[in-house]
């Protein structure tokens, strides 16, 4: 694919230490804005990742994996550990997280500018480098479309009240929002999603994608909600499989024209036939993901040959 979109992502490396009952840990390269990044690489996307990674055997096994996929990874150049997650999968290959991590981000520009920046994750709320994640945001918005997924992760969000407050803050700079119905239960403890969603968008989205695991996923737009089924597939586990769905809504969308300072106001004119292709594009990366171990998302023949399954 020859593509003439540079997307740019910020955000975290993870290395994700897999434990099995039985077996002995794998480590798989991850991190929520890192897997996006490594999902759209393999779609053929002009990807660049601004994160940080230690000088490290993990942090060595990360930068390859990205590089090889085609993402241009650029370093802030900090010498902490690259993080890492312990990841405990169940019997239904629901995973469980333990984490240590550090994310201290340097304030500093692209060496480019991007027509479309996404974040999310551990990067927008873990200080002191949230901070930068944000001012980067903001000084970009003016010339590219934004994404953002909170991928909520509990243990590492600090006080709940101030946690909920950065994500609203980044929810309004945004132009494509995405959570699962698990993000949004412990943003908003007892509420429906497809409320929290609707709310969401009165501040300032273009869509708000909300994922249902087996249950599919939801698009709540100005004109209503649009809905898909889940592919049906055999789970191996769930690592990445939101990150695969947000790498393919991503693609659908440049694909559509819907990216980059000419796709905003497209946008935000979203017919229903066209975001119902986005979602099943964005379910059917899932669905290739989940039905293999770890973050492992599909290039473009084999997303192709899941949407004819799908």
């Amino acid at each position: 694919m020859t593509d003439r979109l540079d997307l740019l992502v910020i955000g975290e490396c993870v290395a994700d230490i897999v434990r099995l009952p039985g077996a002995a840990d794998q480590v798989h390269p991850g991190g929520s804005p890192a897997n996006v990044a490594y999902g759209l690489a393999r779609l053929g996307r002009n990807t660049t990742l601004l994160t940080q990674l230690g000088p490290d055997d993990n942090g060595r096994l990360i930068r390859n994996r990205l590089t090889a996929a085609g993402v241009e990874v650029r370093s802030d150049g900090a010498t902490a550990p690259t993080p890492s997650a312990a990841v405990t999968l169940d019997d239904g290959g629901r995973a469980t997280y333990v984490f240590e991590i550090t994310w201290t981000l340097a304030p500093g520009t692209p060496p480019r500018s991007p027509h479309h920046v996404h974040t999310g994750s551990v990067a927008a709320v873990m200080e002191p480098g949230a901070a930068s994640v944000l001012a980067g945001v903001k000084a970009l918005r003016e010339s590219a479309t934004v994404s953002y997924d909170p991928n909520v992760r509990p243990e590492l969000m600090g006080d709940h009240a101030t946690a909920v407050r950065g994500v609203e803050r980044l929810v309004a700079l945004s132009d494509v929002v995405k959570a699962s119905d698990e993000d949004l239960e412990w943003l908003y403890p007892g509420e429906d999603p497809e409320d929290v969603a609707e709310r969401w968008l009165a501040t300032g989205p273009a869509v708000v994608l909300v994922t249902r695991g087996g249950d599919g996923a939801l698009a709540v737009l100005p004109g209503g909600p649009v809905a898909v089924g889940a592919p049906r597939t055999d789970v191996v586990d769930t690592v990445g499989a939101g990150d695969a769905f947000m790498s393919g809504t991503l693609h659908a969308l440049a694909s559509h024209g819907l990216l980059g300072p000419d796709g905003r106001e497209r946008l935000r004119a979203l017919d229903r036939a066209t975001v119902t292709d986005v979602l099943r594009h964005a379910a059917a990366s899932a669905a290739v993901t989940v039905a293999r171990a770890g973050a492992n998302p599909p290039d473009e023949p084999e997303l192709r040959a899941a949407l004819a399954r799908f």
